[in-house]
């Protein structure tokens, strides 16, 4: 058995041809079920990992097996991917090896006694207030007027944005799922005053690498990498050092 913490996944081309097999099957059974590229790749991450730790030989891995793994793991790993690897190992034992998953309270999270921590109206305002670049201050606020994740927010286009109805429409949402938001009049004011700036026919963050007026060209929307280290660095500068979820809250406003 493999150590976990000095672990490196083999690569595909290393498995066994029995394991590979099975492997194959797994990728394909994730892509038939619609999941999103980031699930697949930790799901199969997970099982390529517990593949090695019992040398491929996982036909037949019975409960005991299983607590010792996943012991090991909590002990070098953090939560989110125990979770990962637990739930990537439920799909493959249900869909590939065609088991029923007996083990429903195998592991449970860690308990939490803190309340999450909630960005209020003032601080946003010092956060919209800090961010001297327009594209990326209109994006912020429309993350928290919104109440919407940073991926969700890169993604909208013109053709989201519903006016008439006052609604955004959200698509490809956590869980693969669209979804329907209520549009404030002062975030499509905003909105529409930052797209009569770069004016793009489709995207609403489109990449300013070329600038902000040739913006209207881009062929993708602002990157996400730099739009995550210019909000540590404005969060940093307000005073906000903890990771707060969006408040769907249209009280603060950014300057346009």
């Amino acid at each position: 058995m493999a150590n976990i913490a000095q672990q490196s996944v083999a690569p595909q081309a290393q498995f066994p041809p029995h394991f590979l097999q099975q492997y194959e099957s797994h990728l394909r059974h994730l892509e038939l079920k619609g999941l999103q590229p980031k699930t697949i790749d930790a799901y199969a991450r997970g099982v390529r990992r517990i593949g090695e730790y019992f040398s491929y030989q996982v036909d037949a891995l019975g409960a005991d097996d299983l607590a010792e793994y996943f012991t090991e793991l909590k002990a070098s790993h953090s939560w989110s991917g125990v979770k990962l690897d637990l739930y990537g190992w439920k799909f493959f034992t249900e869909h590939v090896l065609r088991r029923p998953w007996a083990m429903p309270d195998f592991i449970r999270p860690p308990k939490a006694s803190r309340l999450p921590d909630i960005v209020s109206v003032e601080q946003a305002q010092a956060l919209f207030d800090a961010t001297h670049v327009l594209s990326y201050r209109v994006l912020f606020f429309t993350l928290y007027s919104l109440g919407l994740r940073l991926g969700e927010g890169l993604a909208l286009t013109v053709a989201d944005i519903d006016a008439q109805r006052m609604r955004v429409h959200v698509r490809d949402a956590k869980g693969n799922r669209d979804r329907l938001v209520p549009l404030p009049q002062r975030t499509l004011a905003v909105l529409r005053a930052f797209w009569r700036v770069h004016r793009h026919p489709r995207l609403l963050f489109p990449n300013r690498a070329a600038g902000l007026r040739g913006a209207r060209s881009a062929a993708s929307a602002l990157d996400r990498g730099g739009v995550q280290r210019a909000l540590r660095q404005v969060a940093t500068q307000c005073g906000l050092k903890k990771r707060s979820p969006p408040t769907a809250c249209a009280t603060a406003t950014p300057r346009t």
